[in-house]
Protein backbone atom coordinates (compact mmCIF):
# COMPACT_ATOMS: atom_id res chain seq x y z
CA UNK A 1 0.00 0.00 0.00
CA UNK A 2 1.06 3.60 -0.73
CA UNK A 3 0.35 6.49 1.37
CA UNK A 4 0.44 10.28 0.39
CA UNK A 5 -1.23 13.48 0.29
CA UNK A 6 -3.95 14.33 -2.31
CA UNK A 7 -5.51 17.71 -2.37
CA UNK A 8 -5.13 17.54 1.69
CA UNK A 9 -6.20 13.86 1.70
CA UNK A 10 -4.76 10.68 2.79
CA UNK A 11 -4.84 9.40 -0.15
CA UNK A 12 -3.87 4.83 0.03
CA UNK A 13 -3.13 3.38 -3.19
CA UNK A 14 -3.69 -0.52 -3.07
CA UNK A 15 -4.60 -3.51 -5.18
CA UNK A 16 -7.73 -5.12 -3.89
CA UNK A 17 -8.86 -8.41 -5.57
CA UNK A 18 -6.30 -7.80 -8.47
CA UNK A 19 -7.44 -4.66 -9.16
CA UNK A 20 -5.67 -1.15 -8.73
CA UNK A 21 -8.03 0.24 -5.64
CA UNK A 22 -7.97 4.34 -4.13
CA UNK A 23 -9.34 5.92 -1.38
CA UNK A 24 -8.96 9.29 0.04
CA UNK A 25 -9.82 10.29 3.10
CA UNK A 26 -10.71 13.76 4.28
CA UNK A 27 -8.74 15.31 7.30
CA UNK A 28 -12.32 15.63 8.93
CA UNK A 29 -15.06 13.63 7.72
CA UNK A 30 -18.03 14.68 7.20
CA UNK A 31 -21.52 14.05 9.36
CA UNK A 32 -22.59 10.73 7.38
CA UNK A 33 -19.30 9.97 5.73
CA UNK A 34 -20.46 10.65 2.13
CA UNK A 35 -18.50 9.69 -0.64
CA UNK A 36 -17.14 10.51 -4.23
CA UNK A 37 -16.81 7.71 -6.53
CA UNK A 38 -15.01 7.93 -9.33
CA UNK A 39 -16.17 5.53 -12.18
CA UNK A 40 -12.86 5.51 -14.33
CA UNK A 41 -9.80 8.38 -14.71
CA UNK A 42 -9.27 8.93 -11.02
CA UNK A 43 -7.24 12.32 -10.18
CA UNK A 44 -8.35 13.47 -14.26
CA UNK A 45 -10.08 17.11 -14.34
CA UNK A 46 -10.48 16.73 -10.15
CA UNK A 47 -11.96 20.20 -8.86
CA UNK A 48 -14.92 18.38 -8.48
CA UNK A 49 -13.42 15.72 -6.12
CA UNK A 50 -10.75 18.24 -4.56
CA UNK A 51 -13.55 20.38 -3.44
CA UNK A 52 -15.77 17.69 -1.79
CA UNK A 53 -12.69 16.54 -0.13
CA UNK A 54 -11.67 19.41 1.18
CA UNK A 55 -15.84 19.71 2.46
CA UNK A 56 -15.53 16.21 4.41
CA UNK A 57 -15.98 13.00 1.09
CA UNK A 58 -13.92 10.43 0.91
CA UNK A 59 -12.94 10.26 -2.46
CA UNK A 60 -12.66 6.21 -3.87
CA UNK A 61 -11.93 4.44 -7.49
CA UNK A 62 -11.80 1.15 -7.99
CA UNK A 63 -10.65 -0.21 -11.36
CA UNK A 64 -13.06 -1.81 -13.67
CA UNK A 65 -10.99 -0.43 -16.57
CA UNK A 66 -11.73 -1.12 -20.31
CA UNK A 67 -14.57 -2.70 -19.76
CA UNK A 68 -17.06 -0.25 -20.61
CA UNK A 69 -19.65 -0.53 -18.11
CA UNK A 70 -20.55 -3.95 -19.13
CA UNK A 71 -22.26 -6.30 -16.70
CA UNK A 72 -19.67 -7.93 -15.70
CA UNK A 73 -17.78 -4.57 -14.65
CA UNK A 74 -21.38 -3.72 -12.47
CA UNK A 75 -21.00 -6.32 -10.63
CA UNK A 76 -17.30 -5.84 -9.65
CA UNK A 77 -18.20 -2.77 -8.23
CA UNK A 78 -21.17 -3.82 -6.52
CA UNK A 79 -18.80 -5.81 -4.81
CA UNK A 80 -16.41 -2.79 -4.35
CA UNK A 81 -19.45 -0.74 -2.59
CA UNK A 82 -19.90 -3.47 -0.34
CA UNK A 83 -16.79 -3.21 0.55
CA UNK A 84 -16.09 0.34 0.86
CA UNK A 85 -19.42 0.06 3.64
CA UNK A 86 -17.88 -2.26 5.53
CA UNK A 87 -14.19 -1.16 6.06
CA UNK A 88 -15.01 2.45 5.52
CA UNK A 89 -18.73 2.91 6.91
CA UNK A 90 -19.56 5.65 4.37
CA UNK A 91 -22.67 6.43 3.27
CA UNK A 92 -24.56 3.42 1.24
CA UNK A 93 -25.80 6.32 -1.31
CA UNK A 94 -22.50 7.71 -3.22
CA UNK A 95 -22.08 10.44 -5.74
CA UNK A 96 -21.19 8.44 -8.69
CA UNK A 97 -18.61 10.56 -10.99
CA UNK A 98 -19.06 9.78 -14.69
CA UNK A 99 -16.11 10.70 -16.75
CA UNK A 100 -15.88 10.53 -20.65
CA UNK A 101 -16.85 6.42 -21.03
CA UNK A 102 -16.91 6.15 -17.07
CA UNK A 103 -20.34 8.01 -17.87
CA UNK A 104 -21.38 3.97 -18.96
CA UNK A 105 -20.14 3.02 -15.48
CA UNK A 106 -22.30 5.49 -13.82
CA UNK A 107 -25.41 5.11 -15.74
CA UNK A 108 -25.36 1.21 -15.90
CA UNK A 109 -24.58 1.16 -12.20
CA UNK A 110 -27.32 3.26 -10.83
CA UNK A 111 -29.82 1.36 -13.22
CA UNK A 112 -28.58 -2.32 -11.64
CA UNK A 113 -28.42 -0.37 -8.03
CA UNK A 114 -30.67 2.16 -7.58
CA UNK A 115 -30.99 2.18 -4.19
CA UNK A 116 -27.23 2.45 -3.57
CA UNK A 117 -26.79 5.58 -5.65
CA UNK A 118 -27.09 8.94 -4.30
CA UNK A 119 -26.94 10.94 -7.46
CA UNK A 120 -24.62 11.35 -10.60
CA UNK A 121 -22.43 13.83 -12.24
CA UNK A 122 -21.45 13.02 -15.53
CA UNK A 123 -18.99 15.41 -17.80
CA UNK A 124 -18.31 14.69 -21.15
CA UNK A 125 -20.19 11.20 -21.03
CA UNK A 126 -20.15 8.35 -23.51
CA UNK A 127 -24.25 7.57 -23.83
CA UNK A 128 -24.24 5.33 -26.30
CA UNK A 129 -21.08 3.12 -27.21
CA UNK A 130 -21.89 2.95 -31.07
CA UNK A 131 -20.87 6.29 -30.91
CA UNK A 132 -17.71 6.43 -29.23
CA UNK A 133 -16.08 4.14 -29.43
CA UNK A 134 -18.26 2.36 -32.06
CA UNK A 135 -17.70 5.64 -34.31
CA UNK A 136 -15.63 4.81 -37.20
CA UNK A 137 -12.90 7.63 -36.00
CA UNK A 138 -10.16 5.69 -34.81
CA UNK A 139 -10.71 3.79 -32.15
CA UNK A 140 -10.97 0.51 -33.76
CA UNK A 141 -9.30 -1.84 -30.68
CA UNK A 142 -11.15 -0.29 -28.08
CA UNK A 143 -14.79 -0.86 -30.03
CA UNK A 144 -13.01 -4.72 -30.24
CA UNK A 145 -12.65 -4.52 -26.43
CA UNK A 146 -16.13 -3.29 -26.19
CA UNK A 147 -18.33 -5.57 -28.24
CA UNK A 148 -16.02 -8.26 -26.73
CA UNK A 149 -17.01 -7.45 -23.13
CA UNK A 150 -20.55 -7.30 -23.94
CA UNK A 151 -20.44 -10.23 -26.08
CA UNK A 152 -21.45 -8.38 -29.55
CA UNK A 153 -20.89 -8.46 -33.02
CA UNK A 154 -20.69 -5.40 -35.27
CA UNK A 155 -23.91 -6.84 -36.60
CA UNK A 156 -25.84 -7.71 -33.55
CA UNK A 157 -24.81 -4.51 -31.77
CA UNK A 158 -26.71 -2.44 -34.13
CA UNK A 159 -29.57 -4.22 -32.48
CA UNK A 160 -28.53 -3.90 -28.92
CA UNK A 161 -31.13 -1.75 -27.10
CA UNK A 162 -29.60 -1.21 -23.34
CA UNK A 163 -27.05 1.65 -23.67
CA UNK A 164 -27.37 4.25 -21.60
CA UNK A 165 -29.10 6.19 -24.20
CA UNK A 166 -31.33 3.55 -24.52
CA UNK A 167 -32.67 3.84 -20.89
CA UNK A 168 -32.87 7.35 -20.46
CA UNK A 169 -36.40 7.14 -19.79
CA UNK A 170 -35.96 4.39 -17.22
CA UNK A 171 -32.83 6.31 -15.37
CA UNK A 172 -35.83 9.49 -15.27
CA UNK A 173 -38.17 7.37 -13.27
CA UNK A 174 -35.84 6.75 -10.81
CA UNK A 175 -35.38 10.28 -9.42
CA UNK A 176 -31.61 10.17 -8.86
CA UNK A 177 -30.68 13.73 -9.43
CA UNK A 178 -28.28 13.98 -12.03
CA UNK A 179 -25.84 16.99 -13.52
CA UNK A 180 -23.80 16.60 -16.85
CA UNK A 181 -21.07 18.77 -18.17
CA UNK A 182 -20.42 18.70 -21.44
CA UNK A 183 -18.00 21.00 -24.10
CA UNK A 184 -20.59 21.72 -27.17
CA UNK A 185 -17.44 21.12 -29.81
CA UNK A 186 -17.00 18.01 -28.32
CA UNK A 187 -14.99 15.75 -31.38
CA UNK A 188 -14.50 12.57 -29.60
CA UNK A 189 -17.97 11.70 -27.69
CA UNK A 190 -20.45 14.11 -29.72
CA UNK A 191 -22.96 15.66 -28.01
CA UNK A 192 -25.54 15.15 -30.94
CA UNK A 193 -25.04 11.81 -30.26
CA UNK A 194 -24.69 11.41 -26.76
CA UNK A 195 -25.98 13.95 -24.47
CA UNK A 196 -28.38 15.72 -27.04
CA UNK A 197 -31.04 12.63 -27.46
CA UNK A 198 -30.29 11.49 -23.87
CA UNK A 199 -31.30 14.75 -22.25
CA UNK A 200 -34.36 14.90 -24.65
CA UNK A 201 -35.54 11.73 -23.49
CA UNK A 202 -35.08 11.97 -20.42
CA UNK A 203 -36.29 15.25 -19.96
CA UNK A 204 -39.49 14.39 -22.03
CA UNK A 205 -39.94 10.90 -19.39
CA UNK A 206 -40.14 13.66 -17.30
CA UNK A 207 -36.82 13.12 -15.62
CA UNK A 208 -35.52 16.49 -13.92
CA UNK A 209 -31.78 16.92 -15.14
CA UNK A 210 -29.16 19.94 -14.75
CA UNK A 211 -26.63 20.45 -17.47
CA UNK A 212 -23.94 22.63 -18.00
CA UNK A 213 -22.77 23.24 -21.15
CA UNK A 214 -19.30 25.08 -22.49
CA UNK A 215 -19.59 26.86 -25.50
CA UNK A 216 -16.63 25.57 -28.39
CA UNK A 217 -15.08 23.24 -25.60
CA UNK A 218 -13.86 20.16 -27.15
CA UNK A 219 -13.52 16.68 -25.30
CA UNK A 220 -10.70 18.17 -22.92
CA UNK A 221 -10.33 19.63 -20.51
CA UNK A 222 -12.92 18.08 -18.40
CA UNK A 223 -15.07 19.79 -15.28
CA UNK A 224 -15.25 23.75 -14.48
CA UNK A 225 -12.53 25.69 -13.33
CA UNK A 226 -14.54 26.66 -10.54
CA UNK A 227 -16.33 23.56 -9.09
CA UNK A 228 -19.00 25.56 -6.79
CA UNK A 229 -21.84 25.00 -8.97
CA UNK A 230 -21.38 21.49 -9.45
CA UNK A 231 -20.14 21.11 -6.06
CA UNK A 232 -23.71 22.61 -4.48
CA UNK A 233 -25.77 20.84 -6.61
CA UNK A 234 -24.10 17.10 -5.16
CA UNK A 235 -24.77 18.93 -1.55
CA UNK A 236 -28.03 19.64 -1.97
CA UNK A 237 -28.88 15.84 -3.41
CA UNK A 238 -27.19 14.40 -0.80
CA UNK A 239 -29.00 16.28 2.05
CA UNK A 240 -26.36 18.88 2.43
CA UNK A 241 -26.65 22.62 3.16
CA UNK A 242 -23.08 23.27 2.25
Amino acid sequence: MRIENWYGGQMRTFTLDGRRTIVVTPEKAREGNPWVWRMEFFGAFASVDADLLKKGFIVAYHSASNMYGCPESIAILGWFQDYMERTYGVSEKPALFGFSRGGLYAVNYALTYPDRVGAIYLDAPVLDFRSWPGCGRGYDQEWRDCLACYHLTEENARMFHQTPLDRAEELAALRIPLIVVAGESDRVVPVSENLDPFERRYRNAGGQIAVIRKPSCDHHPHSLTDPSAVSAFLLRALGYQS
